[in-house]
């Protein structure tokens, strides 16, 4: 509306020219709300409460006679009370952009009184002490100007004599000192650590490296078996074919060795036996041959002669029978001549043979002997000498008949 005025939450509101007044003061205080202004009559302004910050850079001697520029910064405002507003509006309403600046002067006076009580090491090590004196030493004239410091800070001191630079130089150079061993024992630490990582990414692509062997070892092991599967596969076959056709060919080898054995080896032995035995036979047969003739011709010319004398003495006597006898005498050479020829042309078999041969030579002659000594005695008769006995002679041991 026109005449309805409503100040801002950081403002105060001061209307001059009403008749109601609070607290001694010659204009009302609005905040928080509007009001009526009446024209002509009554005249609103507006008193800032915000928050404002003065600068203060000063130049300050301590109490050690060192010349230093300090510079702070002091945050303030006008107080919410009506006092503080009352207060503020009757110095600042007319010049509330200087207000900074007035306030900063105030300040400025209050440090440079409490730096000049204090050393040059009491201010830089305690900073905040200084900034709560001058916050004290100046509260009595902001609370009469209706301030209130939030806050106060000494931001920077400059020594232009280089007392503060002198100061630090023993501190800076241990700690430099220091900062270079911190910055040695780090570098050793660091390289150390180089080291052993290095040393251990070493171990590592080392073991990487074996295990990439081993495993390419195995895989190419796997890959050699895998190749050699089928040819290894197909030489066991072989080989199993080989030695199926090796035990077939003994089998077959033993199955003709049978067979020459029963086929060959037995008839041929057989055969050589056979041979071996004719041989023998044959030449057993030859011997008897050569010694039947000459057991003969002995036993014949002993006979021969015996006959002679038996001859001679039946002639002289005069007796038959020894004459008859005397003839079959005669007659032996041609009877034993024709037996023995009858004998080598004949298919005799003689078992224990030479012995035999001369066995049976034995008992031709020896029959022919036996009668011989029968016609000798007188008592034969001509029916024993004409084969007429009821006994056979006998045939040698060891012979068998025609």
């Amino acid at each position: 509306m026109l005449f309805w005025h409503v100040p801002a939450p950081n403002e105060a509101m001061l209307i001059s020219g009403s008749k109601r007044q609070a607290q001694d003061t010659q204009f009302r205080i609005v905040t928080g709300h509007g009001s009526f202004v009446l024209p002509v009559k009554q005249k609103a302004r507006m008193l800032s409460l915000a928050l404002r910050e003065a600068e203060i850079t000063e130049d300050c001697v301590t109490q050690q006679g060192i010349r230093l520029n300090v510079r702070a910064v002091a945050v303030f405002k006008v107080g919410d009370d009506t006092v503080s507003i009352a207060n503020a509006a009757r110095r600042f309403l007319s010049e509330q952009s200087r207000m900074e600046e007035l306030v900063g002067r105030i300040f400025a006076g209050h440090l440079r009184s409490i730096v000049g009580g204090l050393t040059v090491e009491q201010i830089i090590r305690e900073r905040d002490r200084v900034a709560q004196e001058v916050k004290e030493g100046s509260h009595s004239e902001m609370e009469k100007l209706g301030i209130v410091v939030d806050a106060l800070q000494i931001q920077e001191i400059d020594d232009t004599s280089g007392y503060i630079t002198n100061l630090a130089a023993p501190h800076v150079a241990a700690v430099a000192s220091q900062a270079r061993i911190a910055q040695a024992r780090a570098d050793q630490e660091a390289t150390e650590r180089e080291q052993q990582a290095a040393a251990l990414k070493a171990a590592y692509e080392r073991d990487t490296a074996i295990k990439r062997a081993g495993f390419l070892a195995e895989t190419e092991q796997s890959n050699a078996q895998a190749a050699q599967a089928g040819p290894l596969a197909e030489a066991r076959a072989s080989q199993e074919v080989i030695e199926e056709q090796t035990a077939l060919a003994q089998r077959r080898a033993a199955l003709a060795a049978q067979q020459l054995e029963a086929e060959v080896r037995r008839p041929a032995d057989a055969e050589a036996y056979r041979q071996r035995t004719l041989a023998e036979a044959r030449r057993d047969q030859v011997r008897f041959e050569a010694d039947g003739t000459a057991y003969a011709e002995r036993t014949l010319a002993q006979a021969q002669a015996e006959a002679n004398t038996a001859r001679a003495a039946s002639l002289r006597d005069g007796n038959q029978e020894l004459i008859a006898a005397n003839r079959i005498v005669e007659n032996l050479p041609v009877l034993a001549e024709a037996a023995a020829r009858g004998i080598s042309g004949s298919s005799l078999t003689v078992l224990n043979g030479a012995d035999g041969v001369n066995e049976l030579a034995t008992g031709i002659v020896g029959q022919g002997l036996a009668i011989l000594e029968s016609l000798k005695q007188p008592s034969a008769t001509p029916a024993k000498l004409n084969g007429g006995s009821p006994s056979q002679p006998q045939v040698p041991r060891g012979a068998s008949q025609v």
